[in-house]
């Protein structure tokens, strides 16, 4: 990684707050004088892992430009919560394109600001997964095989969640989703399909690709500064947990990122030029299972009876990241120690009925989302409870 990773194992989370750090080690998101690019205010759902990712990234990103940068947002989630016209919440310069061209955009402003002598300034376009993986994959691919001057950020919430949770291309098997629902024998998204865009990224042997999830800050601000110290196409595919789409509890944004990095569902690594330079090893390992029962989108499995063989084929899936990247270390914990919670025994979330959907996007969720110990977490809509930005 581009950090030296800091355990403090007494904690059990392996957490470890600014204030155990020296003032030069503290994080970006702990400077009082930081950009605030996302402020309060705008409408993203409770505990909405794009928000926080978005603020993280880009405080970074204008931290490392010195304050002179342009970003460029294509449509979808973050855009209609943040910009409710005439309202919004980017103390950041914004532009919003459509759907499919944020990097044509983007490409369009890097090359003015070019022609302009203003080389100081640089670009950052940024989508959800449903405009970076599906309608603007054409103009992304050609603004990486340009190698043109701006750093994209893909946030992958793994659906279309402004529209109403349909499935996409970065939509994991066995996901339910609006479209891909949990009927017929093989219920959820189909095994086989989709897209691996860090990987595609990589094969277009662009200066700089990286995955990073909202679970690791200092992890997803290196990486940012990182990209944002080098010219040409830069790709970041951020992983980014949605409550409402996939029937997670709202205080679990932060541990079910983890939880995904832990398992080797979601591989975490830099690439530089098409190769793999490094990669984020599992600290404490857990089996995929862990991951899926926090989220009713995967209820499923467990209901009426345990799918074995889809369960099997997610933890192969997830074995074969871990192999192909070499993400066990030396010194992984193999099983839990101390401290973090673990669910073990049936999914105690299918023993409780499905909330109403919000107003937002029509919930897929079997039932709702679990506490830390296994409890049902609290209605995010009569109980003040914390945001995911506190959580972290």
């Amino acid at each position: 990684m581009t950090t030296t990773p800091v355990r403090f194992y007494q904690v059990g989370s392996f957490a470890v707050g600014n204030r155990l750090l020296a003032p030069e080690l503290a994080s970006v998101q702990s400077d009082p004088d930081r950009a605030n690019a996302l402020t309060s205010g705008h409408r993203a759902c409770q505990g909405c892992g794009e928000a926080l990712g978005a603020r993280y990234v880009l405080d970074a990103a204008m931290a490392a430009a010195g304050g002179r940068m342009v970003t460029v947002n294509a449509t979808g989630c973050l855009e209609v919560f943040s910009t409710p016209y005439p309202e919004s919440s980017w103390r950041v310069p914004w532009l919003h394109s459509v759907f499919g061209n944020a990097p044509a955009v983007a490409t369009g402003v890097a090359a003015a600001l070019r022609a302009l002598g203003r080389d100081d300034i640089r670009t950052v376009a940024q989508g959800g997964d449903g405009g970076t993986v599906d309608i603007g994959f054409a103009c992304l691919s050609g603004m990486f095989e340009r190698n043109d001057d701006v750093l994209y950020i893909c946030y992958d919430n793994q659906a279309y969640m402004n529209t109403g949770v349909q499935r996409s291309g970065a939509t994991p098997p066995a996901a339910r989703t609006a479209t891909t629902q949990a009927v017929g024998p093989h219920p959820g998204n189909v095994f086989g399909q989709g897209k691996d865009v860090p990987r595609i990224a990589m094969a277009h042997e662009i200066p700089y690709v990286a995955t990073a999830t909202v679970a690791d800050l200092r992890d997803l601000e290196a990486k940012v500064a990182k990209a944002m110290a080098m010219h040409g196409a830069r790709y970041l595919h951020v992983f980014v947990p949605c409550p409402l789409g996939w029937g997670a509890a709202s205080s679990h944004t932060v541990r079910i990122a983890r939880l995904a990095t832990e398992s080797g569902i979601f591989p975490v690594f830099e690439a530089e030029h098409g190769e793999v330079t490094s990669v984020r090893k599992i600290r404490r390992q857990v089996p995929v299972e862990e991951y899926l029962r926090l989220q009713g989108r995967y209820a499923h499995l467990f209901r009426p009876t345990r799918n074995e063989e889809v369960l099997t084929r997610l933890q192969a899936a997830a074995d074969r990241n871990i192999a192909r990247y070499g993400l066990l270390g030396d010194d992984a914990v193999p099983e839990p120690a101390s401290g973090e919670p673990v669910l073990v025994g049936a999914a105690p979330h299918l023993e409780h009925p499905a909330r109403p959907s919000d107003h937002h996007a029509p919930s897929t969720s079997a039932g709702p989302g679990l506490d830390l110990h296994g409890n049902p977490a609290p209605d995010p809509r009569s109980d003040p409870a914390p945001r995911a930005h506190e959580e972290a």
